[in-house]
């Protein structure tokens, strides 16, 4: 098993020394789900939410929580990303909404956490859009699906 790497020798959290990587072009996709009641399912699919357009502004959320990562995780490094992506897509049966964010840099690290705090940001866009019509919305299931680039190469969930 590897070691955490953001500590050092007497176990203080340090911000990890990426200045000996080279720099490759990273990607990392995650995922996550929001269930909520049919009916308020059925608003946000037919454009009824008194909001507005719950997805369309669920999606400018994750890409600016992409770009803010490192302002919220103390020991991220500022990422120039390349390109994010947001998918959403329903699940009538299971009355939930899943969130899936691919974030791209070309750098010396990678990019997970840009990923999953996109989707983490966009679920808690949809709950806070909706939520005087259901709070009893529940996040589940976020996590990282697969990333590519770097030492490690490519990984993928199983």
């Amino acid at each position: 098993m590897s070691e955490f790497t953001h500590f050092d020798d007497h176990g203080r959290a340090v911000m990890v020394d990426v200045a000996g990587k080279d720099d490759t072009r990273r990607v990392a996709v995650a995922s996550g789900r929001i269930r909520m009641l049919p009916d308020t399912l059925a608003r946000i699919v037919g454009g009824q939410a008194d909001k507005g357009d719950v997805l369309g502004i669920a999606r400018i959320a994750a890409i600016q929580a992409t770009k803010r990562t490192a302002e919220l995780i103390p020991l991220c490094h500022p990422i120039a990303l390349t390109r994010v992506g947001v998918e959403f897509s329903e699940d009538a049966a299971e009355s939930s909404i899943s969130c899936t964010v691919t974030a791209e840099t070309v750098g010396k690290t990678g990019v997970e956490m840009e990923a999953l705090t996109g989707v983490s940001v966009a679920l808690l866009t949809i709950y806070d859009m909706c939520k005087a019509v259901d709070r009893g919305m529940t996040m589940s299931d976020i996590r990282l699906l697969e990333k590519q680039g770097g030492r490690s190469g490519h990984w993928r969930a199983k």
